[in-house]
Order: C-alpha cells, then sequence, then structure tokens
C-alpha cells in the first residue's frame, strides 16, 4: 500500500493515482482511427476524483475536448487554466450565456429560443459563439427530436452569431450493442446527421458514443468518442471487461482514530444493531462516515482491508464516523491495530482488494455513484 503525506486536518482522504489515469486515456485512445477525437468527461468533479487536476493530467496525456454538466463547473475549469474547448453535456438558462461567452465554452442547444439569445449576445461581443447540437434519438432526455433537425437548423442557423461546432445523441442502452433499441437509436442519429448533410449544413465534430459504446461498437465512433467513467478505471458494464484493461484511479483510506475492547454483550453505534460476542474483539473507530460517501445503508454489510486482510465493519455507519472489529478466531489471526494504523475503504492493500464495483453491489446502485460520493467531502491526495 502507498505511504503517502495524508491530510493534516483529518485522517480520512481519497487517494487519486495520475498514472492509472494517464494509462486509462491511452488505452481508449488505442480504440481510436488517427483522427478521431477523444472528449474527457470531467463533469460531478471529474466523478469525484477532482475535476481540475485530473483535467490537467487528461490534457497533458492526449485530451481533445473536456465535457461538463454544468455553466459552474466549466468556468472552474477555466479559471484553473485550462485552455482546452469544453462542451456543456445540456442547454443551460438563457442568462447564463454572458459567462458562456467571456469564458469561451461551448453550450448544447436544443431550443430556438436559447440559440437565438446565444447568437445576439455574441454578436454584441464581437464574437460568434459555438456549440453542439443535441438531437434526441431515444433517449428521451434533451436534444431536438430527430426527425425535426433539420427544421431546427433552418430555424437557426441564419445568425451570424452562431456557428455550429458538433452534432451528438446519448445512448440509453450501450452496454447492449446487439441490442434493438441500441440499433434505432443509432438508425435515427445517422438519418438525423445525413438529412443535415445533405441539405447543406455543417455539421462539425459529429458524435454520439458514451464510454461503454466506445469499447463495443467501432462502427460508431464517427469523429470523437466521449468517454467518462472508464477514464476513472471502472467499467460501464460487465460486457465491456473483456475490450480493454482499465486500472482504478480513486483508493479511499482511513487511520485508526480509538481503539477499544467492549465487554461482552456491549452495543456500538446508534442502535446497537451490534454487540460484542463472546469471543474477544477489538472494536477501531475510523473517521468516515456517509457524509462522506461511505452510504449508511452498508452498516454491519461491508468490509475493509487491514494489513491486506480484510476485517468487518460494525454498527450503524455514522455521518462521520464508523467502526471496524478484529476479532481472533483460532483460524484466522490478524494483529490488533494501533492508534494511526491505515485502513482501506476502497483500493488495494497487498493482494487484497476491494472495489467500487463491490461496494456498488451491496449498495444495489452503480460504481459511478459509489466514486462520485466519496468525492464530495474528502480530501484527495494525488499521487
Amino acid at each position: 500500500m502507498s505511504q503517502v503525506k495524508v491530510p493534516e486536518g483529518r485522517w480520512s482522504w481519497v487517494e487519486i493515482d495520475r498514472g492509472a489515469l494517464r494509462r486509462n486515456l491511452r488505452a481508449y485512445k488505442s480504440l481510436l482511427a488517427p483522427r478521431q477525437k477523444l472528449c474527457c468527461v470531467v463533469k460531478a468533479d471529474a466523478y469525484g476524483h477532482g475535476a481540475i487536476e485530473c483535467a490537467r493530467v487528461l490534457h497533458s496525456a492526449g485530451a481533445d475536448m473536456f465535457a461538463v454538466a454544468t455553466v459552474r463547473e466549466g468556468v472552474e475549469l477555466r479559471e484553473a487554466g485550462i485552455q482546452a474547448p469544453i462542451l456543456i453535456l445540456s442547454e443551460p438558462p438563457i442568462t447564463a450565456i454572458p459567462q458562456l461567452i467571456e469564458k469561451n465554452i461551448m453550450p448544447t442547444v436544443y431550443t430556438i429560443e436559447f440559440a437565438l439569445a446565444y447568437g445576439e449576445c455574441a454578436v454584441r461581443a464581437g464574437t460568434v459563439g459555438k456549440y453542439h447540437l443535441a438531437i434526441e434519438t431515444g433517449m428521451n432526455r434533451i436534444g431536438v427530436h430527430y426527425a425535426d433537425v433539420l427544421e431546427f437548423c433552418r430555424n437557426i442557423n441564419f445568425h451570424r452569431g452562431i456557428q455550429c461546432d458538433g452534432v451528438f445523441t446519448h445512448f440509453a442502452t450501450a452496454e447492449d450493442v446487439a441490442g434493438w433499441d441500441y440499433k434505432l437509436q443509432c438508425k435515427r442519429f445517422e438519418e438525423a446527421v445525413r438529412a443535415l448533410e445533405d441539405a447543406g449544413f455543417d455539421c462539425g465534430t459529429v458524435h454520439c458514443d458514451n464510454t461503454p459504446a466506445t469499447m463495443l461498437d467501432p462502427s460508431t465512433h464517427y469523429d470523437m468518442v466521449r468517454v467518462g467513467i472508464g477514464l476513472y478505471g471502472l467499467y460501464p458494464c460487465d460486457s465491456s471487461r473483456s475490450a480493454i484493461k482499465l486500472d482504478p484511479v480513486m483508493s479511499v483510506r482511513a487511520r485508526v482514530t480509538r481503539t477499544a475492547h467492549p465487554a461482552m454483550g456491549e452495543g456500538v453505534s446508534y442502535g446497537y444493531t451490534y454487540r460484542v460476542p463472546r469471543t474477544a474483539v477489538q472494536i477501531c473507530t475510523l473517521p468516515i462516515g456517509y457524509a462522506d460517501g461511505l452510504s449508511r445503508t452498508l452498516s454491519n454489510r461491508m468490509e475493509v482491508l487491514y494489513r491486506g486482510e480484510r476485517v468487518r465493519q460494525v454498527g450503524n455507519i455514522c455521518m462521520d464516523q464508523c467502526m471496524v472489529a478484529i476479532q481472533q478466531t483460532p483460524i484466522h489471526q490478524i494483529p490488533e491495530a494501533e492508534y494511526g494504523d491505515v485502513m482501506t475503504i476502497i483500493g488495494r492493500d497487498g493482494d487484497a482488494e476491494i472495489s467500487a464495483d463491490e461496494m456498488a453491489r451491496l449498495r444495489g446502485t452503480i460504481n459511478y455513484e459509489v466514486v462520485c460520493d466519496f468525492g464530495m467531502r474528502l480530501d484527495k491526495v494525488y499521487l
């Protein structure tokens, strides 16, 4: 396990492996043709990994564009010195347009009102506002309906203040590229793009692949792919595991802040959902809880790593702390912990590993949510 300088203010932290991030980007680049671009999705603070530092690493490793979810996320990247193109993956409020122009951030467009307001603001600023057109092909979330894109573009593309830099759609079922729903979205998108091009519209960069489609269907790479969760070493679905090798970027660790040996029958944490059994048990407190992303639904169900061994978490997980039990048995002798010893919540310790996927299964959710949650409050240490 890495020996790192941990944050001074609290003995729990997230480790981010820059080398793993670079390797993952190179793995995705290997799937692309020489002229195809890679858009790195760094929304939600790079899925909890730290958007600014991750963007710096990814840009130096060959990222062509970044995608975010909000204007604020884009502005933070620009103010941190990121100069690469930045795309907002939805249409923001009209009131945000001046900031987009000022910071040179591209919005997604799918309403006439926004497009024309964007153009007017750009003209007043003496520039041209670039945008990407979202095409609705079946996700039923955002975008211009695939059958209406030609009329939509005719209603806005006369404006000298705006320029289409790209068109895209988003897949709902890309984990099943052989499925009817996925193929229907592909067909609708292809027809919409062809209609625009046949009418003389410049579509700019055409892109539709999210992380699973990038890994599973080379035929839909078009000009660019958008990769999110895979950059951070997590597979979007089981069927993608054989496509390329990915290295997890995030580990979560904490140091022991207290040890105790409660008497048999004593309860631990709120509600006494765990009581000390007859065998000798050492209860260790870790300064990490559900406000840090360690979901309370994991109480009495998860394990952590200590000296390469799995030990049980016991009692209800608190907002800022949790407890684990080191229990000696004749066939399982684990040394007792001491104040300051490191335990691993997610990551490797020796030959043992607890993955975000394992924790996601216990929570009944996906690995995306697990890593996003851990990134909210814990300090990040970049290796």
